[in-house]
This record gives structure tokens, C-alpha cells and sequence, in this order.
């Protein structure tokens, strides 16, 4: 295979430095001044429990990071990669080389769940965001990497699974009956940046709970290290976001309960250029986004009866995009787009024993219905799905874990405009195995497999070919795990995680190479892409208080042309190191600096240089006192104010960014 011609990565450089450069990090203050010290954990688990590779973010995290987009919140992850993150409607999430690009904010790849809601999954031209909200409004994210933890969810799946959870009123009233009130604001310095986020939880009583939500986001042009504009032409971000959620439960010991929740996003922009990634000049349009998501939930899970813990959810998702070209005359730049999908689910996961194997079974159904507005660009139509998926993870005695998973998925595309006013079906089965071994002290392996299809979105129904045939993917994953308490002195705690991923993706039909053939230039779709990687992640933490996450991404791949060219893959991240360390003095007080490193990569012939920044953040929350329930942040991203341009984005990366936050439970 073609290999890159890159450097050794910086991450063993950057952690040097950054060990070196922070002695004060590791001194604690006196007893008098910060009290008890009792803590023995980092900002971020590492799920050695699991064969799948994983990673979630908690709701103490998302607060610390003080993000202005969901995809800058988890680009933290290792195999995350962000397309344009410094902007709104352009911060598109790229999971091991697959998802947003220059051209497209998704290549289906990627799948994206908001309160079990799958959210945008058709190509928009240059325009797009296939996660477009607010990270005020969750609690928790959870990135799942690869194919083979997807199968409950989705189809497709071969970068990943983004799943947002939304807050809840419980999580301010820490569940008893009566009102809370939550009230935060945060100013940042780059753009002069201003949040305003106003929480209102109400419970009646113990079993009933509701919750209202609003936050507005203001933005002004953000500068990068050099002092340039960023995005010149682009006019101040207003986006306002809503939240409202309700929960029930109900019967002998709360077995019945009904969910309900509605998100909604705004954002007008003037006068902005229509390609949102930058790359091509199209000319300027007056844009406004709305992006909404609609769920009602029901669960039955009956006191000692294991077979039965059912949910059934009807769910609505609705992106629109309105658009009028600021000089008339280009069909493109006034092209309004619509998507709606509505979805049904039927889930339910059963626990059992048969002789010497416990099962936990998981099964559900799923319908799902997808219409797109027509529109220059993009062809209108409607896509009908079904689903049925089985996901079983059995345990072996106190060693082995064995979960096999199998998805089948049959999609009917019928057009809506002549000439793309086809009906067009396809179909799949998929499925995937994964093993885990425990040794019983603290040390495991695993491996898996997985098998998926990307069945055609009916973006493809300008495309005859393409609409017919889906995209093929396998994923092979091998790793070990280990996590220990008292691993080197007693109250400290030890977790660590590698995981090694080799994927194939052929019959592609969502990547394009160009030739020139009498100065005319000709598409061809790619026969085959390859990637391959390793991603670590590490956490350690002392009874004192202090900690320390990390984690590596290296990643290689190559495309291969249908004259059977092979070349780098156009989309291959570079390799990255992250390294956090920090201090927490009980529930009080936490300080940590975080340094990012990049590697310098060559695709193509094409260089990306490589970076270092650093990242300070610290979080005060008194716990008692007149000063309880209020919590201070301040962070200071990008510290040194340099001057780079990550690889996949087609702009330069924010410069110094001082963010300060408060917080205040009423």
C-alpha cells in the first residue's frame, strides 16, 4: 500500500514540553486555603469494559470545555476530526477519515442520534451541517468509532456514531418536587462571543418532571493568530436554541413511563459567501437555518420480570434551509432545502440464562421515513425503510464477553421530479461479532468484525448508477485494555486502552477522482478506500486530587482510483496527540492545561503542517455558603495565540480565545 510521506509524530516532543512546563501544576496549595483533599479521578473515563471503542463525554466535561459547537466539543476524541469547527453551520464531524469534507457536510458515513433521533444524512452541496445545535442543551455525548457498536442504531455506520443526550428537570432538582432555576453566562474574548443560557426545572411531584430550555449564542468575526479574519464576509452569529422536555412515570413501582422533548436552532446569517467551507466562489446569500427534533418516548420495564424492558418511540426531524442570492442570476445560490425523517422504533432488550451463558438481548424494529424538498442541486424525493436488528451480548463465565450483532435494512427511493421520478429499492444484510477476554486482574484483549452497507440516499437519484448500488465496508478492530485501582500507590486509579482498526470501504460511490481528458475534466467514482489506525486512551488519578487524561490518534489510508491508481486518501486525518493534566481540590475546585499536537502530514502532495497549542481551564463551584450553586470558569484556548491551520479544514484555527463563564443554580 501507498504510504505517506510524513514525519515521526510530535506527540512524544509535545508531552515532553509539557511536563517541562508545568511544575506549578503539580504543587499543591496549603491545607488552609483549599481544604479536603479526597478525589481520585481524572475528567474522563476510559471504557475498558467494552470491546467496542467508545468514548463519552459527561455533562461535568461538557461544562468545562465551554464549546461553541457540538463538533468542537468532541473533537477531543481520538479519530474526531473537525472541518471548519471555528463556524456554526461549517463545523463538520469526521470519525476516522468519514463524514463531513470540503464538499459535503456528511458522506453518510457518520451517524448522528439526538434523544435516539438520527439527525441529517443527505448531501447538501458546499452547505450543510449534519449537527446543528447548541451544546448547552446536553448532558451527555457518547462517539462511537467504527462498525461494529452501530447496528442498534443504524445502517452504514463505517466512521461512527455521535449520540447526544439531552438534560433532564431531575438533574436540577435533583429529583424531589419543586422548582430550580438555572441561569449562565459566557463571554469569549475572540469574536467578542456572548452566551446567555436560561434553565427552568419543575417538578410536581417525584414521578412527574418538566423542563424549559433557552439559550442564545452571539458571534461576532473570529480572528486567527495572526490576527486575520477568519470569515471576513460573514456577518455576526445569532443562533437561538430551544429546549423542552417532560418526563412521566407511572404504575406498580414506575414501571410505565412517557418521554417527551423538542429541540429546535436557529440562524440567520447576511451576506455570507454560499460555499460554507470556504473553498469555491460561488458569490454571497442572506441564509437561514432551522433545525428541529421532535421525540416521544415510551418504556415498559415490569419489577422482576427480565424478559421485558421495552421502549417504543416515535420520533420527527426537520432541517430547513432557506436561502436568496444576494446578486440574482445563479439557481444555486436561491435553492431553499428541506429534509424530514420520521421514525418509528420498537426496542427491547431481554436478560436471560441459558445453561452456563447470561444473555443480554437486545431487539427492535425500526420504519423510517425520509423526504427531501427539490431543489438545484439536490434532487427531491422520499426514502421508505425497515429495519430489524439483533444485538446480543452473552458473558461466559467471569471471562469471555461474546456479542453477535445482525441488522437487515430495505430502503425503497421513490423521485419526486422528472427526470430523477424513478422508484429505485435496495436492501442489506449486516452484522458484526465482537469477543473481549478479562484475566481477572485488571488486563483484557478483544477483537471484532463487522460487516456494513451505505444504501443510497436519495441524493443519488441524479445518478442512475449510484441510486442502484450501496457501499460496502468491512472493519477488523484488535486491542487490550487495563484498569486498575491502587496500581502504584494506594487511592490512585489506572486506565488504559489501544485499539487497533483496519477498514474497507469498496463499490464507493461518494468520492470522485478527476481526469483530464481534451481539457475537459471527467468524474469516476473511486474503487476502493483503505484506512487503517491506532487510538489510545489513558486516564490516571490520585487520592489528591490529581490527574491526567491522554490520548493518540495514527491513522494511514490510501484510495484507489477505477483505472486502479492507487493514491493517499484524501480525507486521513493526521496524527494527533492530546494531553490534559490537572488538580482537583474536592468538589471546589479544579485546574488543568491541555496540550493538542499535530503531526506534519503530506496527501497528495499536499503539506499540512503540524502544531502544538495549549489550553488552560479552571472551575471554581463553591459547595456551601452564599456562594453555593454558583460555579466561576474561566479558559484560555489556543494560549500562545498561534498561528495554524489544521488538516481537513480549509481555514486557519482560531486564534487566542479567553472564555469566561458563570454559572448560577437557583
Amino acid at each position: 500500500m501507498t504510504r505517506h510521506a510524513r514525519h515521526t509524530l510530535l506527540g512524544t516532543t509535545a508531552l515532553s514540553l509539557i511536563l517541562a512546563a508545568t511544575p506549578a501544576l503539580a504543587q499543591e496549595a496549603g491545607d488552609g486555603f483549599l481544604g479536603t483533599l479526597s478525589l481520585g479521578k481524572s475528567k474522563r473515563d476510559v471504557a475498558t469494559d467494552t470491546a467496542t471503542a467508545v468514548t463519552e463525554i459527561d455533562s461535568r466535561e461538557i461544562a468545562d470545555r465551554q464549546a461553541g459547537t457540538m463538533a468542537e466539543l468532541i473533537d477531543s476524541v481520538p479519530g474526531v476530526t473537525l472541518v471548519n469547527g471555528a463556524t456554526a453551520q461549517g463545523s463538520g464531524i469526521n470519525i476516522r477519515g468519514y463524514g463531513a469534507n470540503s464538499t459535503y457536510g456528511t458522506d453518510q458515513k457518520v451517524l448522528i442520534q439526538v434523544d435516539g433521533v438520527t439527525r441529517g444524512s443527505e448531501e447538501l452541496y458546499r452547505i450543510g451541517n449534519q449537527l446543528f445545535t447548541d451544546p448547552a442543551l446536553y448532558k451527555e455525548v457518547e462517539v462511537i468509532r467504527g462498525t461494529v457498536g452501530s447496528f442498534e442504531y443504524g445502517s452504514g455506520v463505517v466512521g461512527g456514531v455521535v449520540r447526544l443526550e439531552t438534560k433532564d428537570a431531575s438533574d436540577f432538582t435533583d429529583g424531589t418536587p419543586g422548582f430550580a432555576y438555572r441561569q449562565t453566562f459566557e463571554f469569549q474574548s475572540n469574536g467578542a462571543g456572548l452566551t446567555a443560557s436560561s434553565i427552568l426545572a419543575w417538578q410536581p411531584t417525584e414521578k412527574l418532571e418538566f423542563l424549559l430550555s433557552h439559550t442564545r449564542r452571539t458571534l461576532g468575526t473570529q480572528s486567527d493568530g495572526d490576527g486575520n479574519l477568519i470569515n471576513p464576509a460573514a456577518n455576526d452569529v445569532d443562533d437561538p436554541s430551544w429546549l423542552a422536555k417532560a418526563r412521566l412515570t407511572f404504575g406498580d413501582n414506575d414501571e410505565h413511563s412517557l418521554t417527551a422533548s423538542y429541540t429546535s436552532t436557529e440562524s440567520t446569517e447576511y451576506d455570507v459567501p454560499y460555499d460554507s467551507f470556504g473553498t469555491t466562489t460561488f458569490g454571497n446569500v442572506d441564509r437561514e437555518v432551522n433545525s428541529e427534533t421532535f421525540m416521544l418516548r415510551y418504556g415498559y420495564n415490569p419489577l422482576g420480570n427480565d424478559l421485558i424492558d421495552l421502549t417504543a418511540q416515535l420520533s420527527y426531524a426537520n432541517e430547513e434551509i432557506l436561502q436568496t442570492a444576494v446578486v440574482p442570476g445563479n439557481p444555486l445560490l436561491d435553492a431553499d432545502h428541506q429534509y424530514e425523517t420520521t421514525t418509528l422504533t420498537l426496542k427491547n432488550r431481554a436478560r436471560f440464562d441459558t445453561g452456563a451463558l447470561g444473555h443480554s438481548l437486545v431487539t427492535g424494529v425500526e420504519l423510517i421515513n425520509r423526504k427531501r424538498l427539490n431543489a438545484s442541486s439536490a434532487p427531491g424525493g422520499e426514502d421508505d425503510r425497515w429495519a430489524v436488528f439483533a444485538v446480543d451480548e452473552i458473558q461466559i463465565g467471569e471471562a469471555w464477553t461474546v456479542t453477535p450483532a445482525l441488522r437487515y435494512e430495505s430502503s425503497t427511493i421513490q423521485g419526486s421530479t422528472a427526470p430523477t421520478d424513478g422508484r429505485y429499492s435496495n436492501d442489506a444484510l449486516m452484522g458484526g461479532l465482537s469477543l473481549r477476554y478479562a484475566f481477572g486482574n485488571g488486563w483484557s484483549v478483544f477483537g471484532s468484525a463487522a460487516y456494513t452497507e451505505v444504501l443510497p440516499p436519495i441524493d443519488d437519484l441524479d445518478n442512475i448508477a449510484r441510486v442502484t448500488q450501496s457501499e460496502k465496508s468491512r472493519t477488523y478492530e484488535i486491542g487490550a485494555a487495563y484498569e486498575r485501582r491502587d496500581a502504584f500507590r494506594a487511592g490512585d486509579s489506572l486506565s488504559f486502552k489501544i485499539n487497533a482498526y483496519d477498514t474497507k470501504l469498496w463499490d464507493v460511490t461518494s468520492f470522485v477522482s478527476t481526469t483530464i481528458v481534451g481539457g475537459i475534466p471527467v468524474f469516476t467514482d473511486l474503487d476502493e478506500i483503505n484506512t487503517q489506525g491506532i487510538e489510545i486512551e489513558a486516564s490516571y488519578a490520585l487520592e489528591n486530587g490529581l490527574y491526567m487524561d491522554a490520548n493518540l490518534n495514527i491513522a494511514d489510508g490510501s484510495e484507489t482510483t477505477a483505472a486502479q491508481i492507487e493514491q493517499d486518501w484524501r480525507n486521513l486525518a493526521a496524527n494527533s496527540a492530546r494531553l490534559t493534566l490537572g488538580k482537583r481540590f474536592g468538589e471546589t475546585y479544579d485546574f488543568s492545561w491541555e496540550a493538542v499536537a499535530a503531526d506534519d502530514i503530506t496527501v497528495n502532495g499536499v503539506r499540512s503542517s503540524g502544531y502544538v497549542t495549549h489550553n488552560l481551564r479552571a472551575t471554581i463551584a463553591p459547595q456551601s455558603g452564599v456562594w453555593a450553586g454558583t460555579e466561576f470558569r474561566i479558559g484560555v484556548e489556543n494560549l500562545f495565540d498561534k498561528q495554524y491551520q489544521p488538516h481537513l479544514s480549509t481555514r486557519a484555527a482560531t486564534g487566542r480565545n479567553v472564555k469566561l463563564t458563570l454559572a448560577k443554580t437557583f
